[in-house]
């Protein structure tokens, strides 16, 4: 039998509301997700993409990074990942440089064998760079077979839009006979078989939104004959979700006599409200949350949402009404044109998304490449891309 830990969407170095405590949070969970995985005697953890939230993660995520790293290494706990959306970069990856240190293998067309299983890797693919996939891999002669990845995969996920790839499309194509696919980027846990071969979400390791409300946590793998898969929760910070319709004449005594029913201490409050109760100024319930020793609180009051969205329409000319709003949110240059693309463009309706996310790159590209006053930097093009690599090993070299 051969038993892996999957795990992924770690998001290193998040630093959830601006606080230094949540950045601390997430790398705490990878922290646990190792020490599990060494108590557990796992044949190897496998992470399924986004182990940092940012391509350009600071030196403190670094080396919390590795010193994680290295302890399963010392433990003889091999570790196996992929690239996600968050971390990728144009040139070399983060996990190529772990790999140089011998702390990480990275998932590719080549099989990696752990204990009975070959292992292969499909990095983050933007959607613009999907149709040049073949699903080739090189063959294997372990008993099993799982494919580790990184993408929103139908029917796993719903299709809200935004889903890019179709699961039974992908095992269809490849050439190996997989026996899984554990998967990242779905912050929620879920599995499926799917023509015999399952399917499956480890979910992320710490909340990164106010969506993700139930426990976080990750996945055991079992490879044995048949696969199973059983969930294993982690201890992560305390969320309270308040969720109220005030009544009229209800207010600020009705959120705080709910919130009190809630132990506080230390934890992340998120209130939303509705009704047609008194109107609350928001920073009047964050303060009492935090003076009963909250870490941070948010509140939604969905009502002056409904407030803010409300927008005189004149149906003799609609077109300029959403412009005239658009105008009032004061949105960026970059925003508008990306506005301009969805909206109102005459752009084939089928070739929007693709277009949208070359303009998403663009703008990232060059962000990425600027220098903190906004203007480019010295060098442009290749060289400077092997530069900016250069750079990141040299200075990880510096502190290691």
């Amino acid at each position: 039998m051969t038993r892996v830990l999957h795990t992924g969407d770690t998001h290193l170095g998040y630093r959830q509301y601006h606080l230094p405590e949540r950045r601390a949070d997430f790398l705490a969970a990878f922290e646990t997700v190792a020490d599990d995985a060494i108590e557990l005697g796992v044949d190897a953890v496998v992470h399924a993409g986004d182990l940092f939230h940012d391509r350009r993660p600071d030196l403190t995520d670094l080396l919390g990074c590795l010193a994680v790293l290295r302890e399963l290494k010392a433990a003889d706990v091999p570790f196996l990942a992929v690239v996600g959306n968050h971390e990728t970069k144009r040139d070399a990856q983060w996990l190529d440089l772990f790999s140089e240190m011998g702390l990480v293998r990275r998932l590719g067309p080549e099989p990696v064998a752990i204990g009975e299983v070959a292992l292969y890797g499909l990095d983050f693919v933007p959607r613009a760079e999907r149709d040049e996939l073949d699903y080739e891999f090189e063959p294997h002669d372990a008993d099993h077979a799982a494919l580790v990845s990184h993408g929103l995969f139908e029917p796993l996920v719903p299709d809200y839009g935004n889903v890019e790839w179709d699961a039974a499309e992908v095992l269809a194509a490849s050439n190996v006979e997989f026996d899984a696919m554990l998967l990242g980027d779905e912050h929620q846990p879920a599995r499926a078989e799917i023509d015999g071969t399952w399917v499956t979400y480890c979910g992320s390791t710490e909340r990164a939104s106010a969506g993700e409300r139930d426990a976080r946590g990750y996945n055991l793998v079992e490879f044995d004959g048949d696969v199973r898969i059983t969930r294993r929760g982690l201890d992560t910070r305390r969320f309270v979700f308040v969720e109220l319709e005030l009544a009229a004449g209800e207010g600020f005594e009705r959120v705080r006599d709910r919130l009190r029913e809630h132990e506080l201490t230390d934890a992340v409050i998120h209130v939303e409200l509705d009704g047609d109760g008194e109107s609350i100024p928001p920073a009047r319930i964050e303060t009492f949350a935090e003076e009963a020793g909250a870490l941070t609180a948010r509140v939604k009051d969905r009502r002056e949402l409904r407030e803010e969205t409300d927008v005189e329409v004149s149906f003799a000319d609609p077109d300029e009404a959403v412009r005239e709003r658009i105008r009032q949110i004061g949105l960026s240059d970059a925003a508008r044109e990306i506005d301009e693309t969805v909206r109102a463009s005459k752009i084939a309706d089928s070739n929007v998304a693709d277009e949208t996310e070359r303009q998403v790159r663009t703008l990232l590209e060059r962000a990425e490449t600027s220098e903190p006053d906004g203007s480019a930097p010295p060098s442009q093009g290749a060289d400077a891309d092997e530069a900016t690599a250069e750079e990141d090993q040299a200075s990880m070299g510096d502190y290691l």
